[in-house]
């Protein structure tokens, strides 16, 4: 089935979506994006989605496009057109092109580039990784500076995952100084006791729209939670560990490198977050 996309204003069938060789994205990884999740026809927080979008746009002095108020319209189209019950819709913003290569930003009035699509994801929710956990390896992270802006530079984090697969693992989690940063597409956790530990929000990590929302539910559950720098060594003696994302939710970690974690299953802080996150969210979407 060929997919309705949106490109700069008109809704295409994919086969006949274009973006300029000169934009960019595609030239200078020159963009930001979003992906939210879709379950049971409707948007997961999707409000959140659009605070960040805006804010990456401003972190990198990007010119807002003129459909940026009508976001919440395009997305609920394209769920329409497609069909979509259970997936992902993604979004992405590029500073667009003036018809050349330069270093240099293009005029101010350079229209940006705005291309919408979504991916049907059957069972989302479901996945059986939430019941047998994922196994990470660590690598380091040598990302750039500002990781809290949701850019399309995602190629190391792209290198990360293929090295977690060659490792026969799921995922990798990047190490700065010997902290766990963030994993490859989601942000990280440990539990030590009854305590939920993760990184504090800073440039090193992406504020994560899941990892707001999990985190309030946790203590609104009255868990503990305390947001700092966690080490490997630390991460491999915790008794659990998790990560969030727009797509994966809450997802238990059960070994980190050669560390099986616990019992090597699943314990008892992340499906509880993960039962509540979902409750919580279903009943929010739009």
């Amino acid at each position: 089935m060929t997919r309705t996309v949106y490109v700069n204003g008109d809704y295409l069938p994919e086969t006949e979506a274009k973006v300029s060789i000169f934009d960019r994205g595609f030239l200078m990884a020159d963009g930001v994006y979003e992906v939210t999740s879709v379950l049971g026809g409707k948007l997961i927080d999707f409000d959140g989605h659009a605070r960040r979008l805006e804010r990456s746009l401003n972190e990198l002095d990007m010119p807002h496009p003129p459909e940026l108020g009508e976001m919440l319209e395009i997305h609920r189209k394209l769920v329409t057109e497609n069909g979509i019950e259970d997936g992902l819709v993604y979004l992405q913003i590029t500073r667009g092109s003036d018809g050349d290569r330069d270093f240099a930003y293009p005029a101010r009035d350079t229209r940006p580039t705005v291309v919408l699509f979504t991916q049907s994801k059957p069972g989302l929710a479901d996945s059986p990784a939430a019941k047998t956990g994922m196994r990470v390896i660590t690598i380091d992270d040598v990302r750039w500076g500002r990781r809290d802006i949701k850019t399309v530079q995602l190629l190391y984090p792209s290198m990360g995952k293929m090295m977690a697969k060659a490792a026969g693992a799921d995922d990798a989690w990047m190490v700065q100084d010997g902290f766990v940063t963030e994993g490859t597409s989601n942000n990280a956790y440990i539990v030590k006791g009854n305590k939920i530990i993760t990184r504090a929000l800073s440039n090193d990590i992406l504020h994560g729209i899941t990892r707001a929302a999990v985190l309030r539910f946790a203590r609104e559950a009255q868990m503990e939670v305390e947001e700092r720098n966690f080490t490997v060594e630390e991460a491999k003696d915790a008794d659990e560990a998790f990560v969030t994302s727009a797509s994966a939710f809450v997802m238990p970690v059960v070994q980190i490198d050669d560390a099986v974690l616990g019992d090597g299953v699943p314990g008892r802080v992340a499906p509880r977050l993960r039962e509540i996150y979902l409750d919580e969210s279903l009943k929010a979407a739009i």
